[in-house]
């Protein structure tokens, strides 16, 4: 798989369902052994296994939208624990599995896959011109 945006995530930015700058978005670290990602059908945090969402983070920060351009300042989710990480997905969280909305899949980059070993993690958010992603 390759770092994308869910298809019903996109379906909801441009119908007003998720607002970048506005909304609690957040990053769940996920093990890819027990959650098999499906871009066209995923639309809510509880298509991702609870056993599959390894750590969460708390909401995204400095969040911008230059030029449809999604980013945030790097992320640390703290003391993480358990099985490896090999993707991160993105998602607007309402507090609710069932109406959190996912937005995109990160398999490439972030420094993944990785093992966690109780310290924080830090993800990068790339510099580049794409950032986080680009609508």
């Amino acid at each position: 798989m390759a770092n994308a945006l869910y298809d019903k995530g996109r379906e909801s930015f441009l119908k007003g369902e998720i607002s970048w700058n506005v909304d609690d978005i957040k990053a769940v670290l996920v093990d890819t052994g027990a959650y098999s990602v499906d871009l066209v059908n995923h639309q809510f945090l509880s298509d991702i296994p609870g056993g599959a969402r390894i750590a969460t983070s708390p909401n995204l920060t400095t969040k911008t939208t230059t030029a449809g351009v999604a980013d945030c300042d790097d992320i640390v989710v703290p003391l993480v624990t358990g099985t490896t990480v090999e993707a991160v997905v993105f998602y607007k969280d309402t507090g609710v599995a069932g109406t959190s909305r996912l937005i995109g899949y990160v398999d490439t980059g972030l420094g993944l896959p990785f093992t966690p070993n109780g310290a924080n993690v830090t993800l990068t958010i790339d510099n580049g011109a794409n950032k986080l992603f680009k609508l």
